[in-house]
């Protein structure tokens, strides 16, 4: 992750791969949904997203708010998939109410990295292939 930064966004034949990690705070998620606008300027109309959060500790209510935003932008600017990776229950169920607030669970799935040992390759076909992990 960039420096001091508890997130980290690639560009990669799928798409975009966020990664999340730590304690995210109000000021920190808003700097992750301006560099996001500007990351996501350079991707085709269609692109699939792999957040992992395995690291990631629960949100508070401020920061959930800023990744809502983050969550309506993507899917704005052509995100048809997205995959979220954790490694606790607690994590999964805030990242399924925040998906659901915002519109985008249809499309996106959630892995148990605890589970789910090959969780990079699940994701990846499900991003790509429409192989839906959960079937």
């Amino acid at each position: 992750m960039n420096g001091a930064a508890m997130y980290k966004i690639e560009t990669t034949d799928f798409g975009v791969r966020l990664t999340f990690g730590g304690f995210i705070k109000l000021e920190e998620m808003s700097s992750w949904v301006a560099e996001s606008e500007k990351a996501l300027k350079t991707l085709p109309p269609k692109f699939g997203v792999m957040v992992d959060m395995r690291n990631l500790k629960p949100l508070p209510a401020e920061s959930q708010v800023e990744m809502q935003k983050g969550q309506k932008l993507y899917k704005e600017k052509g995100m048809v998939r997205s995959v979220v990776v954790v490694d606790n229950a607690t994590t999964r169920l805030q990242f399924r109410r925040i998906a659901s607030e915002t519109g985008i669970d249809a499309w996106e799935r959630y892995l148990d990295s605890s589970h789910t040992a090959d969780w990079d390759q699940v994701g990846r076909k499900w991003l790509m292939d429409g192989i839906d992990p959960d079937l």
